[in-house]
C-alpha cells in the first residue's frame, strides 16, 4: 500500500511539473511569460463557435486566447485579495414553485468559475470543469464593459473630447456611411439606429458574419467592410438595439483616440496600476494594432473579480488616484429609455453605457427574493453562455460568473432570472 501511494505521489509530482505555469515558461502559440492550466492540447474549431458542444465549450473558452491571435496585458505588482471574515455557505431562492441553492444553482447554469467579494474579500469561489487560479477565459461581451471604462478612463485623461462627440470626429472616413451623425453616447448606449442582426442562432446574422471574419485572415478589413456597410433602420438616439458591431466601432475609436491598442491602453491604465495579479490577453484582429471592442478579453477568476472592484470604487486605484471622470459608474447604470430598453420586465429600462440592468424582472411572478431586493444599483456586465460580472454598490458586492449555458441567450425568464434570483439571495446571506 505504501509503494502504491509513493507511485501515485511520484506521478502526480511528475504531472504537475510537466503542466505547471513554472516548467511551461514558454506557452506554445503565445506571448504570454507562463501558461494558464490547464493548457488543453487539442482545442475546438473557432468557425464553429456558436454551436460547440458543452464539453467543447469549456475547452474552448478557457483557451480563447490561443484560438485567435491575441495581446498580452501584463500584472504588475499584485494586491492579494484577502478571505472574508463571513464566509458565504450557501444561499437560497425560489423559482416556479422550487427551491435552490448554491450547488443546484452551479449545475443548473454550467457554472465552471465563480466568485464572490464582499467588502472587497473572498466570500466563496468555485473552480469546476478543471479550471484553476491561473485559467483565463474569455469574456464573451463582458469586454464591452472592459470597454466602457477604457472610454471613460480616456475622457478623464482628455484623449476623448465628449460622449456628445460625433464618431466621425474620431473615424472621419466614416463620413456619408449609416454611422454619420453618430455621436459616441449613442454609439456607447447601443442607440445608433444603425441596422445589426445579433441573432446567434442564424447562421446569416451580422453577428455570425463578424464570427466568420474572425476564423479566418484579414480579420480586421473584414470586420471593418461589414460594419462600414451597414444601413440605417432608426433615427439616431431613438432605438435600444444590442450591437456588436457597434461595440466593435466604439473599441475601434478609442484605439485612434489614444493610439494604443485596447490591450495596450487596459495595461498602462488599470491593469498594472490597479493590481491585477496575472497577465490576460485580449483577441487581437491584428497584433500589435487593432484589438475587439466587443470581446476578447481573457483573464483570471480573481481578476474578473479585481475589475469590479475598480468599477465598484468609482475607478479608484489602490494609491486613492481616482481615473474616471466624476459620476461615471453612477452615469453607466443610467438605463437608456430609448423604445426597446424599457419593458414590463425592466421598467427602468435594461441598457446603459455598455452595462445591463439584470435585477430581478418587475413582473416575476412566484420568486424569492422579491423583485429588485437587494439588486438596487447593480451593473451587470454579461457575456453569451452565461459570463457575467455584478457590480452591486449598494451591497458592496461583486460576484463574477463563468458558464457553459447550452443557449447562447436565453430567454431572460430562464438562466438570466435565476442567476438575478441567486446573486440577490447571495446579497441578503452576506449582511
Amino acid at each position: 500500500m505504501k509503494n502504491k501511494s509513493l507511485n501515485r505521489a511520484l506521478l502526480a509530482g511528475i504531472v504537475f511539473s510537466l503542466l505547471s505555469p513554472v516548467a511551461m515558461a514558454a506557452c506554445e502559440g503565445t506571448d504570454l511569460s507562463a501558461c494558464p492550466a490547464p493548457f488543453d492540447r487539442t482545442l475546438p474549431d473557432p468557425h464553429q463557435m456558436l454551436t460547440w458542444s458543452q464539453a467543447d465549450r469549456v475547452v474552448g473558452f478557457r483557451n480563447d486566447y490561443r484560438n485567435y491571435a491575441g495581446d498580452v496585458f501584463r500584472h504588475g505588482a499584485a494586491t492579494p485579495l484577502k478571505q472574508a471574515e463571513k464566509p458565504l455557505t450557501d444561499a437560497r431562492y425560489r423559482v416556479n414553485g422550487k427551491t435552490y441553492g448554491l450547488q443546484d444553482y452551479l449545475k443548473r447554469q454550467n457554472v465552471s468559475g465563480m466568485l464572490v467579494l464582499k467588502d472587497g474579500k473572498i466570500a466563496w469561489k468555485y473552480l469546476g470543469e478543471g479550471n484553476t487560479d491561473s485559467t483565463l477565459w474569455t469574456s464573451r461581451s463582458v469586454g464591452k464593459s472592459v470597454v466602457s471604462a477604457l472610454v471613460g478612463v480616456a475622457i478623464k485623461e482628455g484623449k476623448i473630447h465628449s460622449l456628445d462627440d460625433l464618431i466621425t470626429r474620431y473615424e472621419p472616413d466614416l463620413k456619408g456611411t449609416a454611422w454619420d451623425g453618430v455621436t459616441l453616447k449613442q454609439l456607447i448606449t447601443h442607440t445608433s439606429g444603425v441596422a445589426w442582426n445579433e441573432d446567434y442562432t442564424n447562421p446569416e446574422s451580422d453577428f455570425a458574419k463578424l464570427t466568420e471574419c474572425e476564423a479566418k485572415p484579414g480579420t480586421y478589413d473584414c470586420v471593418r467592410k461589414l460594419v462600414s456597410g451597414l444601413h440605417r433602420e432608426h433615427p439616431a438616439g431613438q432605438n435600444w438595439s444590442y450591437s456588436s458591431g457597434g461595440a466593435w466601432l466604439l473599441g475601434d475609436v478609442l484605439e485612434r483616440a489614444t493610439g494604443m491598442t485596447l490591450a495596450a491602453y487596459l495595461e498602462k491604465s488599470i491593469w498594472q496600476p490597479y493590481g491585477m495579479a496575472s497577465d490576460g490577453v485580449w483577441h487581437a484582429y491584428s497584433k500589435g494594432e487593432h484589438d475587439v471592442g466587443a470581446h476578447g478579453f481573457n483573464a483570471t477568476l480573481e481578476d474578473w473579480g479585481r475589475f469590479g472592484e475598480f468599477i465598484l470604487h468609482n475607478g479608484t486605484l489602490p494609491d486613492g488616484k481616482k481615473i474616471l471622470p466624476d459620476n461615471w459608474v453612477s452615469n453607466s447604470s443610467d438605463w437608456t429609455r430609448a423604445a426597446g430598453s424599457v419593458s414590463a420586465a425592466h421598467p427602468n429600462g435594461l441598457y446603459g453605457y455598455q452595462w445591463w440592468n439584470n435585477e430581478v424582472p418587475a413582473n416575476a411572478k412566484n420568486v424569492e427574493p422579491a423583485a429588485q431586493a437587494s439588486l438596487k444599483e447593480s451593473l451587470w456586465a454579461l457575456g453569451i453562455f452565461g459570463q457575467m460580472i455584478m457590480v452591486n454598490r449598494a451591497e458592496n458586492l461583486v460576484i463574477v460568473q463563468w458558464s457553459t449555458w447550452p443557449q447562447a441567450e436565453p430567454s431572460f425568464s430562464a438562466q438570466p432570472l435565476e442567476a438575478s434570483l441567486m446573486f440577490s439571495a447571495i446579497a441578503q446571506a452576506l449582511r
